[in-house]
């Protein structure tokens, strides 16, 4: 006996309609428990290392430090290059997996990064201090605030920083906060070296004394009836004055550090990060968000509670919002709601129109059905609404209700021609459910490259295959399951027309169809030709089509990038970025403008990588009202850069782009033994990219 689903259904009606009904519950539960995120998770393949060795040069730092450790990372099994930039006293590694890499690789592969580095820097000269490894590179913020007050000592600001941290790593949905631009406290002693002379005292005298006295030494314990006491010999510094009260031996005496030098406390000089927001300096504090998350709830959430944060601050502090994916996961969501009402309206009317209410009903019920078990099976196998998820369900939706329409429009017929409601559900199966699951699989495995691609593209929008697939799977399921038992409960009495079969497809509509296809099949050379035409019509069009894999985002953001000399001092580019943000405060469409200098701005989209330390590098991020406002502002920025806006920097404003990041559209690396034969070869390759008519 041959098996026939639709049949099934129809008699044990009870039991399908339970199952509709669970199924409504179950997709209603998924869709309310389901993550919201702005972008799908995929895995940076990239770690970044860092060295310190103060008083090296940039030649010294290359040749002892980075070479060797970058001969380490050679031998990863996924290794596919390290970027490496030394200046006096520092070396900045960016290590890049091959795009290859199997995602559940790439943690090993950090592990062993690790250990090889660490296992070379007992290699390492003398006074080098790390490497430094940070693998959480790709981590997200989802969230960032900015804190400041106007006049207010930094290490005051810093330490309310660091209480707000604490409260908010108590909101739900919250996996860590960073605190961002603070610049370290430190204490200076200051002398000048005549006087040292005069007194017999020498530089090295003063550091040995600040060494043997600012030391933690054990000195056994006593043990008594009771606890153990531990003695120790405490000299380490816990106030300025004790630096300043530090005994000094010259010439047979014994004078304080005080009566020699100036002690006094400030700040790190010069500092290495700088953050600014509406031109004042800023500590920035951003929650990143656990995965899986729902980000409205965490956005609302945190919206309470930095509400309730602002109300104790002192006088005179602020709290600001700087960016908030919540916002953009909003947006995204509303739009897919917007379109999925528009579509199932669309295919509601269309159905009314063309085969009554009721069976319009039937069709459009098909739509929800199928979502709902889609939303259960995302759920179970960890996806959540996205980007991509949110893209694909749209994309889906046009092709959800073709193979209802197919089985309704099967049974319709069918009675027409005289059969019964149950025989014509039955038919349904027997006569269209492989044509419809063969048509649903061609369909979906043409989704197949992007499903499987082994790369960081094909991770990213690799959901919209599983997710068009699901759903092509499930309208199959409903067409043949759940659409014949809603067509026996809900389609009209339908009564037979007289001359069956032949005269429901002797119509003029169908007469028509007929000879054209007739005239086709006759005149098959005719077709072929017709069809060849019109292939190379559309290969011809198809050059003239704008070709980008990953569109431009539609986020209001305009990134600015500023780049001066090598080697310059921050504070230069501290007032480079000050002339950028005055001209930005002129602009109707500059809202929020931050600027992050010596350093780029966290990562609060997925789809970007924060630049690394560089006092020569500054970005400003500035939040329009909208993408057009963006336009508008990016190109005047441009014009006002060309006619000599801060012209001792390289000065690019650019904006925000879906899929992995790339910081340029095209980039070439040129790589060699010789750095002679470089610098000339890319001088060479930099004047023919020069002469390009569409490079700026």
């Amino acid at each position: 006996m041959n098996l026939n689903l639709s049949a099934i259904a129809v008699r044990e009606r009870a039991v399908t309609l339970f199952f509709i009904l669970l199924l409504v519950a179950a997709g209603a539960y998924a869709f309310v428990m389901l993550g919201r995120a702005e972008d799908p998770n995929f895995t940076i393949k990239t770690l970044t290392v860092t060295t310190a060795w103060p008083g090296a040069t940039a030649r010294e730092m290359q040749d002892l430090v980075a070479e060797p450790l970058e001969k380490r990372l050679q031998e990863l099994t996924w290794y596919d290059r390290v970027e490496t930039t030394t200046r006096p006293g520092y070396a900045y590694m960016t290590v890049t997996l091959k795009d290859s890499t199997p995602p559940s690789a790439v943690q090993e592969e950090f592990y062993q990064a690790r250990k090889k580095l660490g296992d070379e820097a007992r290699n390492l000269p003398s006074g080098v201090y790390g490497p430094f490894v940070n693998d959480e590179y790709s981590d997200v913020s989802f969230a960032l605030y900015a804190l400041k007050a106007k006049g207010m000592p930094m290490r005051e600001l810093a330490r309310q920083a660091e209480a707000i941290r604490q409260d908010l790593l108590h909101v739900p949905g919250v996996k860590k906060i960073n605190i961002l631009g603070e610049r370290p406290e430190q204490i200076f002693v200051e002398f000048s070296y005549a006087k040292l002379a005069t007194l017999g005292v020498s530089a090295r005298d003063i550091v040995a004394a600040l060494q043997r006295q600012n030391t933690v030494t054990p000195a056994g314990s006593i043990d008594t009836e009771g606890p153990q006491v531990f003695i120790r010999g405490n000299g380490a510094y816990d106030s300025v004055q004790a630096i300043a009260d530090t005994p000094i031996v010259a010439a047979g005496r014994t004078l304080r550090l005080s009566d020699i030098a100036e002690v006094r406390r400030g700040y790190e000089d010069p500092p290495t990060y700088l953050i600014r927001r509406q031109g004042e300096p800023t500590i920035m504090l951003a929650a990143v968000m656990q995965e899986g998350w729902d980000g409205r709830a965490l956005g609302k959430a945190l919206e309470d509670r930095t509400a309730a944060i602002a109300q104790t601050l002192p006088l005179g502090m602020t709290l600001d919002k700087v960016s908030d994916q919540a916002v953009n996961i909003t947006s995204a969501v509303d739009e897919f709601m917007m379109k999925f009402a528009m579509a199932l309206g669309v295919v509601l009317l269309i159905s009314l129109l063309s085969m009554g209410w009721r069976v319009g009903i039937v069709v459009a019920a098909a739509v929800p059905l199928t979502l709902a078990a889609v939303f259960l099976i995302m759920l179970e196998t960890g996806r959540f609404f996205d980007r991509i998820t949110l893209g694909a369900l749209i994309l889906a939706l046009g092709l959800l209700v073709d193979d209802a329409i197919i089985a309704i429009e099967v049974m319709v017929v069918k009675m027409e021609e005289g059969m019964d409601r149950i025989k014509a559900a039955a038919y349904a199966w027997s006569h269209t459910a492989a044509p419809m699951l063969s048509g649903t699989l061609v369909t979906i495995a043409g989704f197949l490259p992007v499903g499987f691609a082994r790369s960081t593209a094909g991770e990213y929008a690799g959901n919209i295959f599983w997710v068009v697939g699901f759903a092509l799977i499930v309208s199959w399921i409903v067409a043949v399951v759940f659409t014949p038992y809603l067509g026996v409960k809900m389609l009209p009495e339908i009564k037979p027309i007289e001359g069956g079969h032949h005269a429901i497809y002797d119509t003029p509509n169908y007469r028509r169809l007929r000879r054209l296809i007739t005239f086709a099949v006759r005149h098959k050379f005719v077709t072929s030709g017709i069809v060849g035409i019109a292939l190379a019509l559309s290969v011809v069009g198809m050059g003239a089509v704008k070709q980008q894999f990953f569109p431009t985002s539609d986020r209001p953001e305009v990134l600015v990038e500023v780049r001066l000399p090598e080697g310059t001092s921050i504070e230069t580019t501290t007032a480079t970025v000050e002339k950028l943000e005055h001209w930005l405060d002129g602009q109707p469409e500059a809202r929020i403008v931050t600027s992050y200098v010596g350093q780029g701005a966290p990562r609060f989209f997925f789809a970007m990588a924060p630049e690394l330390p560089d006092p020569a590098f500054a970005k400003i991020v500035v939040l329009t009202p909208n993408a057009e406002a963006r336009e508008a502002l990016k190109h005047r920025l441009r014009e006002a850069v060309a006619q000599g806006l801060a012209p001792e920097a390289n000065v690019r404003a650019t904006q925000l782009v879906f899929g992995p990041y790339t910081p340029f559209p095209v980039e070439f690396r040129i790589m060699g033994p010789d750095p002679a034969q470089l610098y000339s070869i890319s001088e060479k390759a930099l004047g023919i990219m020069r002469g390009v008519p569409d490079v700026r």
